[in-house]
């Protein structure tokens, strides 16, 4: 019987159990898929926390890719054996076999393996609606980016150089200073040690960024507003440090004219045509070497423990996967 991660109430790495699960036959718009890899997403702690609540018991994990076994009745757009990755509620992604909604599929094309696609999917989606639909991103303009060595922050850099853009990015440590500039940062600064807002003024030429992407939260908020030109930007799309503190809209906001957004990746793609596109866009990127993806650890199912508590010690320094 295949195998999945449990949660049966909220908590730390410790409430991940693995349990067999019975799977049974997809429904008219559904789809039976065997995982061969799973991405591991730091929105996984919140939904194992209780940051984001879940109807108890649950599984765990939006992101994997593998390959279909079954299709329901009404699906036309997918055939038995195609290779597909997804990234989306419902939840449950930790898993060896699961069904899901054929709507949140994607069709991975040959050359990009379920490894890969399984790394790409939040974090390639997730940086594509930033700079290409949420913020229309151009050749030219300076931005900031948290969180630079993690797995959104390597793609997002190579992508924004790919326009043309130019990305300072900020670390929590110096080992990670590097591992930024290799992927197309042209400023690396460590929030841990130094007023970042100060370094971004002094390379900015007290100008500001046009745009600040912020997933650290509420460790560098204040200093991200600072960060900006007048008119600017603050997208903030996590809590790596915890929920932001109540804005102060005057103060914060009004005092440069800025626009706040907090976007998610659902309303940025809300059916399977936009979804397709993006992936499309992903894996084109990746085909032609605009975007490099090394994955820096492989976790066996069972170890998803492990994985979440190094997840959140901050030591991965790269995408990561489950293995099942």
């Amino acid at each position: 019987m295949p195998k999945s991660i449990i949660i049966k109430k909220n908590g730390g790495p410790e409430v991940l159990e693995l349990s067999e699960t019975a799977v049974g036959s997809p429904g008219p718009d559904e789809i039976k898929v065997t995982n061969h890899a799973i991405g591991l997403n730091y929105i996984d702690t919140y939904h194992r926390s209780g940051l984001y609540p879940l109807t108890m018991p649950s599984g765990i994990g939006l992101e994997a890719a593998g390959q279909i076994d079954e299709i329901g009745s009404d699906v036309t757009e997918f055939n038995k054996g195609d290779n597909i990755a997804y990234a989306s509620m419902p939840i449950g992604a930790y898993s060896q076999q699961r069904i899901i909604p054929a709507k949140i599929a994607v069709k991975v094309p040959d050359g990009i393996s379920h490894e890969l696609a399984a790394t790409l999917m939040t974090k390639g989606l997730t940086t594509h609606y930033l700079i290409c639909k949420m913020y229309k991103l151009k050749a030219g303009e300076t931005i900031l980016f948290h969180a630079a060595a993690g797995g959104v922050g390597q793609i997002f850099a190579q992508w924004a150089n790919s326009i043309g853009a130019k990305v300072i990015g900020t670390v929590g440590s110096d080992e990670k200073i590097e591992i930024a500039k290799a992927n197309g940062y042209s400023h690396v600064i460590n929030y841990s040690k130094d007023d970042f807002a100060k370094e971004v003024m002094k390379i900015t030429n007290n100008e500001g960024v046009t745009a600040v992407f912020d997933g650290v939260g509420k460790n560098t908020f204040k200093g991200s507003i600072a960060s900006l030109k007048p008119r600017g930007l603050m997208a903030s799309f996590g809590n790596a440090s915890g929920p932001l503190d109540p804005v102060n809209v005057p103060k914060d906001i009004q005092s440069k004219s800025l626009y706040l957004t907090r976007p998610t990746i659902g309303h940025y793609f809300t059916n399977r045509v936009e979804l397709q596109a993006g992936a499309d866009a992903i894996f084109e990127k990746i085909k032609f070497g605009m975007i490099k993806i090394n994955i820096f650890k492989k976790y066996k199912l069972s170890e998803a423990k492990q994985a979440h508590e190094d997840l959140e010690a901050r030591k991965l320094t790269g995408p990561a996967i489950l293995v099942p």
